[in-house]
This record gives C-alpha cells, structure tokens and sequence, in this order.
C-alpha cells in the first residue's frame, strides 16, 4: 500500500499508533511530534519522508551537530526519525527503512542530581512556615511529604485523585506513564500530613458549594485553571521558592530532584534494586541502575575526602 500524502500525516498516524499500542504519555507524544515536525521541514525539498534516503538522513542528522545541538538532542532526534520509519516499514509505506544502519551520537551518562538527607529534612521544614497563609502551608506541606515519601513524578503528585488519599490509606494507587498503576507506601508522616490537607480542603470545599453551588474537584490538590489541579510549572515555582526558605541553592533543587533523592536514600539504607524498580515505575531496570552509580560516586567522594592516606598534606 502507497504511505500518506503528507509528512503532516506520517507523523500525526504515527502519534495516534504511539499512543494507542504503545501507550505514550502525551508528554512524550509532544517530543516525538516537535522532533518528526523539525526533520520533516528539513528533508521537505528532497521529498520528505518517503523520498528520503540513508544519505539524506545522515545529512539532517549531521547538520544538527552543526547548528550546535547537544548530543542528547541529536540523538532523540535520530530515535524519534528510527521509530517513525521502523512503523512505516511495518505499515507497508516504505519498502525498506533508511535508519536501520545509521548510528547517533554517543549519549553522555550523567548522573542525575540529588539530595542529602539534611537537605531534605530543610525542605521539609519550609515546607511547614512557606507560604501566604494556613492552607497554603496544610498544601505544601502535604505536596513535599508525599512526594518524599514516594518519589511520584511531578504530574503523577499535581494530579493526584482526591479518592486516592482517602481513608488515611497505608498505600498509593498511581496512574503512571502510559495508563500504567503501581502501588507506592506512604509514611506516617505524608499520611498524618495528607490527612491535615484534606480535612482543610473538604471544610473549604463544603463552604463553597454552599454558598456558590461550586462542585468539588476531583483532585487532591484542586486549582481554578484549566487543567482542575495545581500545575507542573507552579509546583516547579514552589519548589525553589522552599529551596530558598531553606536556605539551599534553588539551582540545585526541582521536583525530579526530590524523585532522585528518594530512590538514593532507599539505595543507601539497603533497599533492593527491583523494589526501586516499582516505586518508581521504571519500565526497564537499567533506567534504575543510575541510582548504584549516584552512590559509587558518592562513596568515591567519600574516600578521597576522609581516608587519611588519599590527603595531600
């Protein structure tokens, strides 16, 4: 069968499909279309995609170094083109696929910034004093408790159903990428914090409906914008305005952060490595193994500072 008219519709078919079989989170959808959107503009003279060859492709790829694009996007971008033809040649678009023997730039592996538990326990604490009033700080309170507790990525924790904390539950239900559940411990801190929260939450809530007739959000912790919850750039917002509270470097600090120190800090008091694994819902364990090499580093680290005989003097 002949592929689609346009590179508009190779990448919106291919999108629909990742979402469908491959159960993509739209976040990821969104990298993949930016990505296929920019090769497309790029091999457009030549054909687009069902004209393009190996060379031509090699070509793009070459050209993004020279524009001056880190290896880490050149090598998404070459991934993102890999998938798109390897489903065209499935699909019956292509006869042949022109990625197959093209290789990208090595991907640095860097390791990914954490926290110590001091750190944490600062980030805790301002927890409990920032903010404009009361229920600000039963909200954020909450927010840094439950994602320490269980290393919820951030859209995972802003978009929490309100129904998942109740009843004081010992367990998270999670909905994470692509549809998938998983279950995560809460501590008794992020519980008795949560609790805190929603006894606030539903008190305002009741006022509300009340007076206005307004409907109760489903969510844990609600906002008035479109989405119905406390957004991803808001929370980011909060995050370094705590990091500022207590007194670390707000650079230093982000949502994912937090998700980083969790998984170390559970590595570092023994936890097994398959159990990371599931709290964090990693889809493959070599995304979970960073964590052995944060604390080889760390214990590097370690050595060199305190061991007697790595001293200079």
């Amino acid at each position: 069968m002949g592929g689609p008219a346009s590179d508009s519709d190779w990448i919106t078919l291919y999108l629909d499909a990742a979402a469908a079989e491959q159960g993509a989170a739209r976040n990821t959808l969104l990298a993949y279309g930016r990505d296929l959107q920019d090769a497309a503009g790029a091999l457009a003279k030549g054909g687009g995609f069902a004209m393009a060859d190996r060379a031509a492709l090699e070509s793009y790829i070459a050209g993004l170094e020279a524009d001056g694009l880190a290896p880490a996007t050149r090598a998404r971008r070459l991934s993102s083109l890999k998938q798109l033809y390897r489903f065209a040649h499935e699909e019956g678009w292509r006869a042949d696929n022109p990625t197959l023997q093209i290789t990208g730039p090595a991907r640095a592996r860097r390791l990914p910034k954490t926290l110590s538990l001091e750190d944490v326990d600062a980030l805790l604490a301002a927890s409990e004093v920032h903010g404009r009033n009361a229920a600000d700080r039963l909200r954020n309170r909450a927010l840094m408790q439950i994602l320490y507790a269980t290393g919820l990525r951030v859209t995972e924790l802003v978009s929490l159903p309100v129904a998942a904390l109740r009843g004081d539950p010992q367990m998270l239900l999670v909905m994470g990428k692509g549809g998938k559940e998983r279950v995560v411990p809460l501590s008794p801190p992020a519980r008795e914090a949560a609790a805190a929260w929603l006894a606030h939450r539903d008190a305002e809530e009741a006022r509300a409906q009340t007076e206005t007739g307004a409907k109760p959000s489903p969510f844990a912790f609600p906002s008035r914008g479109k989405s119905g919850h406390l957004t991803r750039v808001r929370f980011f917002t909060l995050i370094k305005e705590l990091s500022v509270t207590a007194g670390l470097d707000p650079a230093r600090v982000t949502p994912h952060t937090l998700r980083h120190a969790f998984a170390t800090h559970l590595l570092q008091n023994g936890a097994d490595l398959r159990a990371i694994q599931t709290l964090l819902g990693h889809a493959d364990i070599a995304t979970t193994e960073i964590y052995t090499h944060i604390l080889d580093e760390r214990l590097r680290a370690l050595v060199l500072e305190k061991h007697p005989l790595a001293r200079s003097d």
